[in-house]
């Protein structure tokens, strides 16, 4: 079968690559055309395009770039119209793909959406799209079924979060020589994962590398997002006990003592990695101020949200600064609190379901 799947961030590129490892395992003459990044070029298929074509942050930088967006759209329409596959793939995405849906619905295209837009969160009404346009949907969060199941009676499959089976498959590393091969010390490792996208990187890392002269005892590791050239982040790598590792970010988690993170997947996957960790986030003015009207949810960060409690601080807009900042890391690096943290990220990994996320959604699209 022909396959054509769309992803636009890095988590996309990450649980896209998974997916169709699993879909040729199921299906041997699978032919997949795909927008995403290097882990799913690594997989096989063609890339039409690279996610750090389409990434815009917020609502400022998104009305800014329409004109590239549209163009975008155009493209996408035209390469499935020559392409003709027997399904179209969505990976989260929402702006973008629900208007690709719609046209794949109408050209007589299946559509099946993986990994859910969060309506849950804002734009509630998309659910009348999602009926319209979409055959199947599989979500990766446990109350994302009650919500479209009770709430809007519309029939969806959980099927485990991904991020399990991504954690639990990677190899192991040494410690020792992890930090030899990265020139580490031996002082205990605060991550920094400042986000994939250019502006969310500029706003986070000048408050996150302030804890540097303040905790010296660490060192603290910046996370370099795959998207993004060494270039860009040497601006920022001028303190003698920062050091700098891209495209590794599990295994920094893995030998990390605790984490400072932007709200986004990387919440979850330094949860997983039993990291204590604090969420930040930070954004233009005009996207925070309209964000905050449409969006009505208790957290941001999808640790608290799958919890439906404050397991892990939030430091948003103002709050995070340099003062909250370090207070909160303080407290993170305290064995009393350290351990009501693991107890909680052990708790979140049940409710997230077990593993073989990519193989359930791979047989339900195949099937």
């Amino acid at each position: 079968m022909k396959y054509y799947i769309i992803s636009g961030e890095a988590s996309g590129d990450l649980h896209g690559s998974n997916l169709m490892k699993a879909l040729i395992e199921k299906d041997s003459k699978a032919e997949i055309r795909f927008w995403g990044g290097d882990l799913m070029q690594q997989v096989g298929g063609t890339l039409v395009k690279h996610y750090r074509e389409l990434a815009f942050m917020g609502f400022a930088e998104v009305v800014m770039n329409l004109r590239t967006i549209f163009k975008n759209i155009k493209i996408c329409k035209e390469d499935i119209l020559n392409f003709k596959p027997d399904v179209l793939i969505l990976i989260d995405y929402p702006g973008f793909n629900m208007r690709i849906a719609e046209f794949a619905k109408k050209q007589g295209i299946k559509v099946h959406y993986y990994i859910s837009p969060q309506i849950w969160a804002w734009k509630e009404n998309r659910i009348k799209k999602i009926k319209r346009d979409v055959d199947e949907m599989s979500v990766i969060l446990p109350f994302e079924k009650d919500f479209y199941e009770q709430k809007h009676h519309f029939p969806v499959r959980f099927v485990g979060h991904p991020l399990i089976d991504a954690i639990s498959n990677r190899t192991q590393i040494d410690d020792t020589l992890f930090r030899k091969k990265n020139k580490l010390s031996k002082k205990p490792i605060i991550a920094l994962l400042p986000g994939s996208r250019k502006q969310e990187i500029k706003k986070m890392l000048s408050i996150m590398l302030q804890m540097a002269d303040k905790f010296k005892a660490y060192q603290f590791v910046i996370a370099g997002a795959p998207s993004q050239d060494f270039e860009f982040y040497q601006q920022f790598i001028n303190k003698e006990n920062v050091k700098f590792i891209s495209n590794k970010t599990y295994d920094l988690l893995s030998v990390s003592y605790a984490a400072i993170v932007t709200s986004g997947t990387a919440t979850l996957e330094a949860a997983l990695f039993k990291v204590p960790e604090i969420v930040c986030y930070k954004t233009s003015w005009i996207s925070y101020q309209i964000g905050k009207r449409l969006i009505k949810l208790k957290f941001i960060s999808l640790v608290n949200l799958i919890m439906d409690k404050e397991v892990v601080k939030e430091l948003i807009q103002d709050e995070f600064n340099e003062t909250s900042l370090e207070f909160e890391l303080i407290k993170i690096l305290e064995d009393k609190n350290r351990k009501r943290l693991f107890e909680d990220y052990f708790e979140l990994e049940k409710k997230l379901g077990g593993k073989g996320a990519s193989k359930k959604v791979a047989e339900l699209i195949v099937k």
